[in-house]
C-alpha cells in the first residue's frame, strides 16, 4: 500500500481520501498512539481541518476512527495547519487538508510533537491500514472534547516575530488569504504587531471562489495589481512615512502576501506587484538566521530544487547548506542532528523548500503565518528592496511534464541513465531525483511530483531556456517509453 506522498495523503474526496479511508487511517493512527503511550506519552490526538466543503464529513470519519481506536480526541475545529502543528506539541495531531489542491480534494497530515510524521511512521500507519486494524475494546472508546487552540498559537507567533527586525508601526501590507485558513491568522498577527492590513479573499470558503488555492503569479493577479496600483507615483524606500511626488504621505503598500488553503505556503509580492522569487525569499531568511545564530556550525536544510543563491548567502553569513528530498525537511533536520559529533556545536537554524519555511527556533513545522510576521518586521527594518539587493538572482525556471502516476518509477529509472548520457560534462546526484550540476554552476533537477501526475524539471542558468528545452526533451522521451 502506498498512501503517503510528499505531503501526507491527498486526493479526491470522492475516490481517494474518502470517509472510508479516513476512518481506517484514524484507527491505524490510534493504534500507533496507544502503542507509543506505553513509553509514557499521552494517548491523545488533536484533530483539526481546513475550510473545505468536504471537511466536516472527513473530520467525522477521522474522529470515529480515532475514538474507536481508543485514544482521547481533542477537536480543534478549523485551523491553519501550522496552528494544528503548534497544538500537537507534546502529543499527536491530525490535520485534514489538501493544502493548495483544488476544492474537490481533501487530505490527511499527521504530526507528532510538532513535527510531521517521518517515512518510518507513515509506513507503520500504511501497514495497519492494509491489515485492517481492529477497533479497541468497546469500553475503551472515547468521546471527543472541544479545544480552542488558535489564540495561543497567534500569541506565540507574535512573541516570536518580535525578536526580529523593527516595529511595524503602520507598515501597509496587503494579504490575499485565498479564502483559506490564513484569514483568521495572518491579518490578525500583523495588525497586533502594528501593521495596517488590507485583505483580499479574506473569508473562509471551501469553494475557493476568489482564486485558485495555490498561490501563483497567475492566481495572485488581483493582489499584484492591487499592490502595484497603490504605489503608482509613490517614491518608496520601503518604509511607512515616505512621501509621494507631491510631498504628501505615501499610501502605497510596502509589499503583499499570498497564502494557500492551509497557510503553510507563503508568496511575497513586491511594491511593483511582481512576485519575489521563492528562492530569494528563502535566501534572505536563511542568511538572517545564519548571521544571528551563535552556533559554531550553523546549518540550513533545504531541498534539491532550491537555488544556488541560498548556498551563496548562507556561506557569506558563515554557515552551510544540507539538502534532503522534497517534502522531508523534518527528516533533514533530524539527520543533521544525528550526524553531529558529541560536543560539536552544529545546529539547524532554518529549514525550507520553495514557498515553505520551518522556523526552527519557533517550532519544527512549516509555517507561513510565522514567515509573514518575520518578513514584515524585516521589511519594516530595512525595506524589501534592501533585503533583496545582495542576492544574485540568476534565471530560474520550473516546468511540468505530463506523466501518469503509474509510469513515474519507470521514467525516473530511465532518466538516471538518459540524462547523464545527454549531458556528459555534468556532475550527477541521484539521491533525490536526478540533479545535474555543470562546470559553470548551472544546474537542473528532474523529479516526480508526489501529489500530481507530472515529472518536474527545475533549472537555473544564464541560458535557462535552452537548458530547460534540452532537459525537457530527454524527459518527454523517457515518459513516452515508460507509458
Amino acid at each position: 500500500m502506498d498512501l503517503f506522498g510528499t505531503a501526507g495523503i491527498r486526493g479526491s474526496a470522492e475516490t481517494r481520501v474518502t470517509p472510508e479511508l479516513t476512518l481506517a487511517v484514524g484507527r491505524a493512527v490510534a493504534a500507533e498512539v496507544r502503542e507509543a503511550a506505553g513509553r509514557d506519552e499521552p494517548a491523545e490526538v488533536v484533530l483539526a481541518r481546513d475550510g473545505r466543503v468536504t471537511g466536516p464529513a472527513i473530520a467525522a470519519a477521522m474522529e470515529s476512527g480515532l475514538a474507536s481506536g481508543g485514544v482521547r480526541v481533542l477537536r480543534a475545529g478549523r485551523l491553519p495547519t501550522p496552528a494544528l502543528a503548534h497544538a500537537s506539541r507534546g502529543r499527536y495531531g491530525v490535520m485534514l487538508t489538501a493544502s493548495h489542491n483544488p476544492p474537490t480534494d481533501n487530505g490527511i497530515k499527521l504530526f507528532r510533537d510538532g513535527s510531521e510524521f517521518d517515512r518510518e511512521a507513515e509506513r507503520a500507519v500504511e501497514e495497519r491500514v492494509a491489515a485492517e486494524e481492529s477497533p479497541a475494546p468497546w469500553d475503551e472508546w472515547t468521546e471527543a472534547e472541544r479545544v480552542d487552540t488558535l489564540g495561543r498559537y497567534l500569541d506565540a507567533v507574535r512573541a516570536y516575530a518580535a525578536g526580529f527586525g523593527d516595529d511595524l508601526d503602520g507598515l501597509r501590507v496587503a494579504v490575499d488569504c485565498g479564502n483559506g485558513m490564513s484569514a483568521p491568522a495572518t491579518p490578525a498577527v500583523l495588525r497586533e504587531l502594528g501593521a495596517e492590513v488590507v485583505t483580499l479573499n479574506g473569508n473562509v470558503d471551501g469553494h475557493f471562489p476568489g482564486r485558485g488555492s495555490k498561490p501563483t503569479p497567475e492566481t495572485l493577479r488581483d493582489l499584484r495589481a492591487f499592490v502595484a496600483d497603490s504605489n503608482e507615483g509613490v517614491e518608496r524606500p520601503g518604509r511607512p512615512g515616505a512621501t509621494d511626488e507631491s510631498g504628501g504621505d505615501a499610501q502605497g503598500f510596502a509589499f503583499g502576501i499570498g497564502h494557500d488553503g492551509d497557510s503553510d505556503r507563503i508568496v511575497i509580492v513586491d511594491a511593483d506587484g511582481d512576485v519575489v522569487h521563492e528562492d530569494t525569499v528563502l535566501a534572505l531568511l536563511a542568511e538572517r538566521y545564519t548571521r544571528e545564530s551563535d552556533a559554531a556550525d550553523p546549518v540550513v536544510v533545504t531541498t534539491p530544487n532550491a537555488s544556488g543563491r541560498i548556498d551563496e548567502r548562507v556561506r557569506e553569513a558563515g554557515g552551510r547548506v544540507e539538502r534532503v528530498r522534497l517534502g522531508a525537511l523534518h527528516e533533514g533536520i533530524a539527520a543533521v542532528r544525528a550526524d553531529a559529533a558529541a560536543g560539536d556545536d552544529t545546529r539547524v537554524v532554518f529549514a525550507a523548500e520553495p514557498w515553505k519555511h520551518i522556523h526552527v527556533g519557533f517550532g519544527e513545522w512549516i509555517d507561513g503565518v510565522a514567515s509573514a510576521a518575520v518578513i514584515a518586521r524585516l521589511v519594516a527594518e530595512s525595506g524589501l528592496d534592501a533585503l533583496r539587493e545582495p542576492i544574485a538572482e540568476r534565471p530560474y525556471r520550473k516546468v511540468s511534464v505530463d506523466c501518469p502516476d503509474g509510469a513515474k518509477a519507470d521514467a525516473m529509472d530511465r532518466l538516471e541513465t538518459a540524462l547523464p548520457d545527454a549531458f556528459p560534462d555534468a556532475t550527477v546526484d541521484t539521491d533525490h531525483g536526478v540533479r545535474l550540476e555543470f562546470p559553470d554552476a548551472s544546474w537542473t533537477l528532474v523529479r516526480p511530483s508526489g501529489t500530481e501526475p507530472y515529472v518536474r524539471v527545475y533549472a537555473e542558468s544564464d541560458e535557462v531556456d535552452e537548458l530547460v528545452a534540452s532537459v525537457e526533451a530527454v524527459v518527454e522521451d523517457a515518459v513516452a517509453a515508460a507509458e
